[in-house]
């Protein structure tokens, strides 16, 4: 018998919606997902400039979620940040996962190098979205394929980034006897 489960994911981009869903749907291929994106706060600033600031935001949103939709079995929160890291700027991305028992689960992307060209512009201020549409001369790419996509021609986008920091997340939902205490 097939289980319909419902992911409220904490925000409304179509990438994070389907990156949910799509890692719920690889680790769980029996059961059926339905996913909806709601605006909550990250409780973090609008660009996270370390990867501590970077968890607590997808944090935030998870538990935010788990009060505004407390019919879902799964609460999301999905938040992309930068670190730098030997004067290197990197991107990446932490994923929180709580079910509906409170049971709460974290996974985190890889992570990568951003030209110095983009690290410049988020040094004065501007969010790593609009340095990357900016330095590759393209529009919206963060509910696209994102920076990853504009420096891998698209081997990589944000969509599997996140898709597959969602399943290393599932992992403990997965095998809930090797993660119980």
């Amino acid at each position: 018998m097939i289980n319909n489960f419902h992911i409220a994911v904490g925000s409304k981009n179509p990438v994070k919606i389907a990156s949910a869903t799509a890692g719920f749907q690889a680790m769980f291929p029996d059961k059926s997902f339905s996913a909806e994106g709601f605006d909550v706060a990250s409780g973090v600033s609008d660009q996270p400039m370390t990867s501590q600031e970077t968890r607590q935001g997808a944090t935030n949103r998870a538990h935010a979620l788990k009060e505004l939709c407390p019919s879902a079995d799964f609460f999301v929160g999905i938040e992309g940040g930068i670190e730098t890291i030997n004067e290197t700027l990197f991107a990446s991305a932490w994923i929180v996962v709580i079910d509906r028992n409170g049971t709460s689960t974290l996974g985190r992307s890889g992570a990568f190098p951003l030209p110095p060209s983009v690290k410049r512009l988020v040094d004065s201020g501007v969010e790593l979205g609009h340095a990357n549409d900016q330095v590759f001369k393209e529009h919206n790419s963060k509910q696209q394929g994102g920076a990853v996509a504009s420096l891998t021609g698209g081997v990589i986008t944000r969509h599997s980034l996140y898709e597959h920091a969602m399943a290393l997340a599932l992992a403990t939902f997965k095998h809930p006897e090797l993660f119980s205490n």
